[in-house]
């Protein structure tokens, strides 16, 4: 450990020291300011894998996704804690039958952005259109990361998964009128309106999706308050203002409001979304290209600042002055977001529920050095993670502690143990039949997945495990793992909705080869985890919770790693910012001083 140090420091300080002499970017002459079209400069840090609702999981393309399309309902932007409200429809559903039958009445009005698939006609919303795109989420050629948000919940969804076909009905989904959905339950479900606010549940056009066969993510169509301008896969995308839109924004503040937050909403109240013309978005991998690109004025903020770089724009814990100076302002964020390496348990290797398996898992969870991966790579902007809950999440036990800490000694007396004590001529520790032992963990193919890679390394090295690392982009990785190709990656998850049930799930059996990565198949979690679901956030439903965490840390099929404490930063030209706990993006209630954005990047 201590002797790959000095490495890991180095790539760090190389990052730091390359912001020390940042140029600042000049204005092009162009228009005046108070004539160009509003436009937004974000950036994604990853590449989006594509934009089909169903299938679109990966954080970038989540975060187009909710820009380019439609579900029934949203969170309130500013209410905390936070609220649903009507999106597409005109409200909160109606509920009855003891909270299995859900009605929503579908606004009149909502238009699909223009595509050739509609005959240069304009396409409304129906609720048939919610009926066809719920459906998609059955389709097993789409092997949909988010079938659990229905799956065995709909009424007669048995025939459904029996013999797939968008022609059969099932008493579930019903379009009772061209604006009355009704869905209806085998039982109660608590997290269900969570669902519906979701990406994966948005409206799409059977047209568009049958006009491009198995090709609907390179061809997004939906009603959000952006549509698609020009598209380079993996490098740059630009969204316009859908001239079709019919958002208009409403709020309810609640109790955790503050003063800034009312003058946001009364600048807000009623006006027509989105409040700017266009957003442009970058893919900027690498973290030395994301904080360069901002202090340059490339970008309009910077959510969770680069841990490499901390030290650039931050000193204990405040905004280095001279950017305040600039009229920059930090915001601190508890993200309900959780860090975790998984391993494959169907994996030849490391995975198994045999004694000498689980004694490995065991082993490298050990050895995984929390305290110096916060202070060192996070640079204090996280905390350590218990459990797969973060901390604002219902169902969260602040009081649990992880029984499994780091203790190289431990895990190396449990390998001895377990048959792991023989070794080859370079001193790594070889399988209890006596095959040479290499894991393999896939990386992602930037500084940041280097610097992750040494801190691995140095902390399987140190207990006598020889490691490789596979680097490749986290969408080829991900893809990989739904197959059940990947050996071992560290993965984060953000809230979908704001419940433990979004978590756990990561570890329920059925979920294999969708967001249960680790295909962990352990008869007593599933068990718990059916029965947490059913129930609201309770002292029973906690006691189960805290039983499916002892079976995480017994048979280790993740290592929990960090949740994370993210530092945003926002340009002075930005209006009506506001970080979201469970959204992803602020884009369409986003509004620009253009004039002030062009004297700052002119230098004035």
């Amino acid at each position: 450990m201590i002797a790959a140090m000095p490495k890991l420091r180095s790539l760090a300080a190389a990052l730091a020291f390359s912001l020390l002499h940042l140029p600042v970017q000049s204005a092009q002459p162009a228009q005046s300011a108070d004539q160009q079209p509003k436009t937004l400069h974000m950036f994604l840090s990853t590449s989006e894998a594509g934009l089909d609702p169903a299938v679109g999981s990966d954080l970038a393309s989540l975060s187009l996704l909710e820009n380019l399309f439609d579900p029934l309902l949203r969170y309130d932007y500013l209410a905390r804690p936070v609220k649903l409200q009507g999106n597409t429809a005109t409200g909160l559903p109606t509920v009855d039958d003891g909270g299995r039958t859900y009605t929503f009445h579908i606004r009149p009005g909502i238009y699909f952005s223009p595509d050739p698939a509609f005959n240069d006609k304009q396409r409304e919303v129906t609720a048939q259109d919610y009926v066809y795109s719920f459906k998609r989420l059955y389709d097993p050629t789409l092997r949909s990361p988010f079938g659990y948000i229905f799956d065995g919940k709909l009424a007669g969804d048995a025939a459904l998964k029996k013999n797939f076909s968008y022609a059969t009905e099932i008493p579930g989904l019903q379009a009772v009128d061209r604006y009355t959905l009704r869905i209806r339950l085998n039982e109660p479900d608590n997290n269900f309106l969570f669902y519906m606010a979701m990406p994966a549940a948005s409206v799409v056009a059977r047209e568009v999706i049958e006009a491009y066969p198995g090709q609907a993510g390179n061809h997004p169509v939906g009603t959000g308050p952006f549509m698609i301008g020009d598209w380079k896969h993996s490098d740059r995308i630009v969204l316009l203002k859908n001239p079709a839109s019919s958002a208009v924004f409403h709020t309810s503040l609640g109790a955790q409001n503050d003063a800034g937050d009312k003058t946001l909403a009364a600048a807000l109240e009623g006006q027509r979304l989105p409040r700017v013309d266009r957003v442009e978005v970058k893919i900027a991998e690498e973290f030395q290209g994301r904080v360069l690109g901002f202090l340059n004025g490339e970008y309009d903020y910077l959510e969770q600042v680069p841990e490499s770089v901390t030290d650039m724009v931050i000193k204990d814990g405040k905004l280095k002055p001279e950017l305040g100076a600039r009229g920059m302002q930090l915001y601190r964020f508890p993200v309900l977001q959780t860090y975790y390496m998984w391993m494959n348990m169907d994996d030849p290797v490391v995975g198994g529920y045999t004694k000498d398996r689980i004694a490995l898992r065991r082993a490298i969870s050990l050895s995984y050095n929390n305290a110096e991966d916060i202070a060192l790579l996070k640079k204090g902007f996280a905390t350590k993670a218990d459990s797969p809950l973060p901390a604002g999440v219902l169902g969260y036990d602040p009081d649990y502690r992880s029984p499994v800490p780091y203790d190289p000694a431990l895990a190396n007396a449990l390998l001895d143990r377990y048959g792991y004590g023989k070794r080859d001529e370079d001193g790594f520790r070889r399988q209890p039949n006596g095959q040479p032992l290499t894991l393999v963990m896939s990386s992602e193919a930037t500084v940041s997945g280097r610097l992750r890679d040494e801190l691995w390394r140095n902390c399987l090295n140190a207990i006598g495990l020889r490691v490789v690392f596979k680097s490749d982009k986290k969408t080829e990785i991900i893809k990989a793992s739904r197959l059940g190709k990947v050996q071992m990656f560290e993965s984060n998850w953000v809230a979908d909705f704001p419940d433990g049930d979004n978590f756990y799930q990561l570890l329920y059996g059925p979920n294999a080869g969708r967001a249960n990565y680790a295909r962990f198949n352990l008869p007593a979690y599933n068990l718990r985890y059916e029965q947490a679901r059913a129930l609201h956030d309770s002292p029973e439903r906690q006691k189960l919770y805290f039983e499916m965490n002892q079976l995480i840390h017994a048979y280790n099929p993740w290592v929990p790693l960090t949740h994370v404490l993210s530092a945003d930063i926002r340009q002075p030209w930005l209006k009506n910012y506001k970080r979201h706990p469970v959204e992803f993006t602020q884009w369409r209630y986003l509004d620009l001083d253009v004039a002030e954005r062009a004297r700052a990047t002119r230098g004035k």
